[in-house]
């Protein structure tokens, strides 16, 4: 499967390969195009294992097909006789065994009575209770205590996993390969109006794609200029909407 790709926040560009009844995405990102122009997606398959990703005929990703797919095991591994040890110190930071909790710390309100507040000349006890000032945040609190970090003189850094060859990792050099290319399926979700999709070429001849592109490329400059002169039609310029203003005016 390949082609654009734009739902909600999602831009990229699909490239899927079907294996051994597998779908298998491609692992990195593919960027596609998402204005209102025509624009022009190609992907190649070398004999080699290596692909390329064209967008307008410029390159938006290549590779490999067994390192950017996940259609082979891993070539490597975790080494699965290897674990970290009991005493690897992988915490960066500690505790501060010299900070001590101020006295009284916990003793200071999260809240005080507002200082500024004063009972109602027309308050009455009887009627209205007794009267009691709101509540104000109280700048002295801190929050919980914490004692401060400090480095952790045993740390060891970050452990890592020691990787081995994959056992069960085998080459296959006809990645690239399928039985036919006969039948070509399109798949459309469609929620906007007015996109057309059109010129599909499956070839074995990558200069028969270029002249086809270049035969749709230009295209897209038309369309630019159409789009430009849409908006200025609909969007009076400056010196009409002065002139309209000034004859309003008089």
């Amino acid at each position: 499967m390949f082609g654009p790709d734009i739902c909600g926040s999602t831009r990229r560009t699909h490239v899927i390969f079907t294996k051994g009844g597998k779908n298998h995405l491609i692992t990195q990102d593919v960027p596609t195009e998402s204005d209102t122009r025509t624009h022009i997606y190609t992907l190649i398959v070398n004999p080699d294992n290596t692909f390329k990703v064209l967008t307008d005929g410029k390159e938006s990703r290549s590779g490999n097909l067994e390192d950017d797919f996940t259609i082979l095991e891993p070539k490597t591994i975790k080494d699965p006789s290897m674990s970290k040890p009991s005493d690897w110190v992988d915490e960066k930071f500690i505790d501060d065994p010299t900070d001590i909790k101020p006295e009284g710390y916990d003793q200071i309100p999260s809240e005080i009575d507002d200082p500024e507040a004063e009972k109602p000349e027309d308050w009455d006890a009887e009627l209205d209770g007794e009267w009691e000032a709101p509540r104000i945040p109280n700048p002295d609190y801190k929050g919980p205590w914490r004692p401060k970090k400090i480095d952790n003189p045993t740390y060891k850094g970050e452990w890592v996993h020691p990787m081995i060859d994959n056992p069960a990792f085998k080459a296959d050099p006809n990645l690239y390969a399928f039985d036919s290319f006969k039948y070509v399926g399109i798949e459309i979700w469609q929620v906007k109006s007015g996109s057309i999709y059109d010129n599909i070429l499956v070839t074995d001849s990558v200069a028969e794609a270029e002249s086809a592109r270049a035969k749709i490329s230009g295209r897209a400059a038309g369309e630019k200029l159409a789009e430009e002169a849409a908006t200025k039609a609909a969007t009076p310029d400056a010196e009409e909407d002065e002139d309209d203003d000034g004859k309003a005016d008089l």
